[in-house]
């Protein structure tokens, strides 16, 4: 009986893929541009901050990678509707959506949280998102393949009190991604979100500052794996759902230690 050989796992099993990043200028943003561009993928990064989206362009071209910035307003109709037709013009593809960028605030009670921050929200954690893949799924559609992974967060099973418009924009977030594996899916289109606990970036780092030292500890004595993750904890699986999760669509898949107690 001959033994049975698995087939060769290519060393970048995103080449020639387009790969199309919201948020990519910094924390989990910046760690799945840089997976995904390690994996092979031609990289096409939006964000504000156009600095610090310049040095993750630098950084992947540093290494051998492909990346191209395309600024744009993402709660815009117009404007992303337009960097949806220059995608298809220059790189006449789009393999993988990750739609990374979001806005949270610091612990308000609905009741006093003013109508502007609540509009902020929604327009950017679930309008963007949305518009992001009316933009970009026609190319996908044509191709009859392709991956949008939503990120989510951990909050919509913890329901925490003063995060509610954060809460409901994610919420919203993971339902438009189960609705929408159902429909594109006879297209050959997955749709999948991951929902990271607290990942050590920046804007938790200021959140364990205000916090104090005592709050943050028992904070992370209360998640099962005992410590924060890391954003390239995200990046991988993101990078997984993209390429090897074959079989799987209309997931929320929860990357959190095992969840905060808080």
């Amino acid at each position: 009986m001959s033994e049975k050989r698995s087939e060769p796992v290519p060393a970048e099993p995103l080449r020639d893929q387009v790969a199309v990043v919201t948020g990519a200028a910094r924390g989990i943003g910046e760690a799945i541009a840089n997976r995904l561009a390690d994996m092979g993928a031609t990289l096409v990064l939006t964000a504000r901050d156009q600095a610090r989206l310049a040095q993750v362009k630098t950084a992947i071209e540093r290494r051998g990678g492909k990346a191209f910035v395309l600024p744009c307003d993402l709660t815009d109709e117009k404007a992303v509707a337009a960097l949806g037709e220059r995608v298809a013009k220059e790189h006449g593809r789009c393999d993988i959506l990750v739609n990374n960028a979001g806005v949270g605030v610091l612990r308000k009670p609905l009741i006093d949280l003013p109508v502007e921050e609540w509009d902020q929200m929604m327009h950017t954690n679930l309008r963007a998102p949305y518009l992001m893949m009316r933009s970009l799924a026609p190319l996908m559609i044509a191709a009859r393949s392709g991956h949008i992974i939503n990120i989510s967060s951990n909050v919509t099973q913890r329901l925490p009190a003063g995060l509610g418009a954060y809460t409901v924009s994610k919420a919203g977030l993971e339902a438009l991604t189960r609705v929408l594996a159902k429909e594109e899916g006879p297209n050959g289109i997955r749709v999948n979100a991951v929902a990271p606990g607290p990942i050590r970036t920046e804007m938790l780092e200021e959140y364990f500052t205000k916090m104090g030292p005592e709050r943050t500890q028992a904070f992370l004595s209360s998640i099962p794996l005992r410590r924060a993750g890391e954003p390239q904890e995200i990046a991988a699986m993101v990078a997984f759902l993209a390429t090897d999760a074959s079989y799987v669509t209309g997931q929320v898949i929860f990357v959190n230690g095992g969840g905060p107690g808080g």
